[in-house]
């Protein structure tokens, strides 16, 4: 998922995502392209006692993590599992496009129920900024553990905030802006997505999981490294508006429609000073 990181239906969630899906894959697959030498430094960083040969990716989203574990591990197999058909038919077609569609496996699922489907007896579960979306996170752990094989590890991928992508002077007319949104926007997830920012560790052990490592990765990454840098700000801060909109003040919100503006000089698509700036914690976590 990805890995997304407002509140959006893709992982474990149902009903409404439909409408919602091309944008939201759009975000995820720009993720995915911006964040990809982290996420593969994570898959590297895994305290496996063997190569895993069948892995379950829970809320995969558009294949950000699916692909980088198949890359990782080249005689693994994946189950990918996510609540959008929208985004399994998008990993579907990227599987055949690369030529892994053998070793891949798509399953739609409501993980927030009790009843999941057969998803094997996995060494590995991975799930990248999908366990603060669940509504019961606590069951959702302990049927992790059912899930893994004996000594099987599950990694736990979050992000410890929506990146940030200007400077703290920008934009010029109105310094600070981006903060304030974001303020906004905690109120709202603070009420609607509850887990997001939690620590997982204390709940992992609680589950019956034993925690072997955590580690804290610092995502800074300049905008002349990546085009897609610019496309990624513009569709998250696009987002962010629809949440903030109400609590911005008419001059805020102004300059954040300035930022949006594609024909805009001082829009996003157009600028040279963005980055991606955020922080990505992982839990590895083994059944005994």
């Amino acid at each position: 998922m990805t890995q997304t990181h407002q509140h959006t239906p893709h992982h474990g969630e149902s009903g409404h995502q439909e409408h919602s899906d091309g944008g939201q894959a759009e975000i995820l697959d720009l993720d995915a392209e911006v964040l990809a030498e982290h996420i593969a430094s994570i898959t590297a960083w895994l305290p496996l006692k063997s190569e895993p040969r069948q892995i379950v990716d829970l809320g995969c989203g558009t294949g950000a993590g699916t692909f980088a574990l198949l890359e990782r591990f080249p005689d693994a197999h994946v189950t990918a599992v996510d609540t959008s058909a929208g985004h399994l038919r998008l990993l579907s077609e990227k599987a055949c496009a690369r030529r892994v569609e053998g070793r891949v496996r798509t399953v739609q699922a409501d993980l927030d129920t009790d009843d999941w489907p057969d998803l094997g007896t996995p060494d590995l579960v991975w799930a990248s900024a999908s366990m603060h979306h669940m509504a019961d996170p606590d069951r959702t752990l302990r049927s992790v553990r059912e899930l893994l094989a004996s000594g099987g590890l599950f990694a736990v991928v979050e992000l410890a905030g929506f990146p940030r992508f200007l400077p703290a002077h920008a934009p010029e007319n109105r310094p600070g802006l981006e903060e304030r949104a974001h303020a906004a926007t905690d109120r709202f997830h603070a009420e609607h997505v509850p887990h997001r920012g939690a620590d997982w560790g204390p709940m992992l052990t609680a589950a019956g999981f034993t925690v072997e490592d955590e580690r804290t990765i610092t995502v800074n990454i300049e905008g002349e490294r990546s085009e897609a840098i610019g496309r990624y700000a513009y569709r998250s801060l696009q987002r962010i508006r629809g949440v903030a909109a109400p609590a911005l003040s008419p001059e805020d919100l102004a300059a954040l429609d300035e930022l949006l503006d594609t024909n805009s000089p001082n829009g996003l698509l157009h600028r040279k000073d963005l980055a991606v700036r955020t922080e990505r914690t992982v839990w590895a976590a083994r059944r005994a």
